[in-house]
């Protein structure tokens, strides 16, 4: 039995064609944004304590229901 090629995107063959034809290699990750460094530390900061802080408003026996309930889903047979 034949393998079959997967059949080349018009995009694909563009790019392949410029690629080959040119000596320098083109970069793909050109157009990507960049994330500000300030803004992900920031935003790291907050992550870093929100867990932490919402955990230590609730009482312990609501906390426990949360994390039983959670074992209970995790644990749970689940139909495929």
């Amino acid at each position: 039995m034949k393998k079959r090629k997967k059949q080349e995107d018009f995009n694909e063959a563009a790019f392949r064609v410029v690629d080959e034809s040119t000596s320098e290699p083109i970069s793909i990750t050109a157009g990507k944004k960049r994330k500000n460094p300030a803004a992900v530390a920031l935003g790291r900061l907050g992550g870093k304590k929100g867990g932490r802080a919402r955990a230590d408003k609730l009482d312990p026996a609501h906390r426990r229901e949360i994390a039983s309930n959670a074992a209970r889903t995790r644990w749970a047979d689940k139909e495929s």
